[in-house]
């Protein structure tokens, strides 16, 4: 199986603002980035997933594939930031995000999620889109599942997945068969 994932166009938020599970609004570049994938994307595939927030089921529907369905899937959500939601990054005390920062990969934040349980959604959703029997699918989702993807595939530690720069318009393809990565900008 071919697994194509795209992460969603730019957002319009105030540059440091922590924002995860909140939903945010589109940059104004939103149809550049839209003809971009419609012009890099193949167009047969099996079938298509995304995240429920409306800046990925907002790319999908104006992607058009209008004969292939789409499946809104929870699990491909961006890390939940809790109580930090929509916060600017500096007003965060620091003795409240210092562990955190530290530990981000195993340590929640309050009243939100750690990357490993962002992680293990990820892991969940992978080995069961593995088991269906399609060729080509499309996952649109967010920077956070995209770096637990890469996480995944290439058998790193999750802190080292940061490590790889998770871009807007970048196209990455997963082949299951083989277990490769190719990353297409």
């Amino acid at each position: 199986m071919e697994i194509y994932i795209i992460r969603h166009t730019p957002v319009d938020v105030e540059k440091g603002t922590c924002y995860g599970q909140s939903e945010v609004r589109l940059s104004n570049d939103f149809n550049k980035y839209v003809e971009y994938y419609k012009k890099e994307l193949p167009q047969d595939f099996d079938f298509i997933y995304t995240s429920p927030l409306d800046r990925c089921l907002t790319l999908t529907k104006a992607l058009n594939f209008s004969d292939i369905e789409y499946i809104i899937d929870e699990r491909l959500m961006e890390m939940h930031f809790g109580d930090w939601e929509l916060k600017n990054w500096n007003t965060i005390p620091y003795d409240e995000s210092k562990n955190w920062m530290e530990n981000f990969d195993y340590i929640s934040t309050p009243n939100g999620e750690s990357m490993k349980d962002l992680l293990d959604r990820i892991n969940s959703f992978y080995e069961t889109l593995k088991t269906l029997p399609y060729q080509k699918v499309l996952i649109v989702t967010h920077s956070g599942p995209i770096r637990c993807f890469w996480s995944i595939i290439l058998d790193i530690a999750l802190k080292n997945s940061f490590k790889i720069p998770v871009g807007y318009g970048e196209i990455l393809v997963i082949n299951t068969s083989y277990d490769t990565i190719i990353r297409k900008i």
